[in-house]
């Protein structure tokens, strides 16, 4: 009767001992995935910035370029006008 209680005893702590280490695994995994989907996003979200960064900055090197080349353009209006009056 001793030996087969201590057995009952003895599997219920090892059933107990399974299925925590178990769920700790799956919780773990679980957390593994959550975090790993996290920095994915994280990522995402970075070079998303950095594209949005890059075409902002190519959009203003665009402006300055068409800005001097207005400028230009006038500056030659101007002294061409200034050196063949009409």
């Amino acid at each position: 009767m001793m030996i087969m209680r201590r057995r009952m005893m003895m599997m219920m702590v090892m059933i107990i001992m399974m299925t925590t280490t178990t769920m700790t695994t799956t919780t773990m995994m679980m957390m593994m995935m959550m975090m790993m989907m996290m920095m994915m996003m994280m990522m995402m979200m970075m070079m998303m910035m950095m594209m949005m960064m890059m075409m902002m900055m190519m959009m203003m090197m665009m402006m300055m370029m068409m800005m001097m080349m207005m400028m230009m353009m006038m500056m030659m209006m101007i002294t061409t006008g200034m050196f063949f009056p009409p």
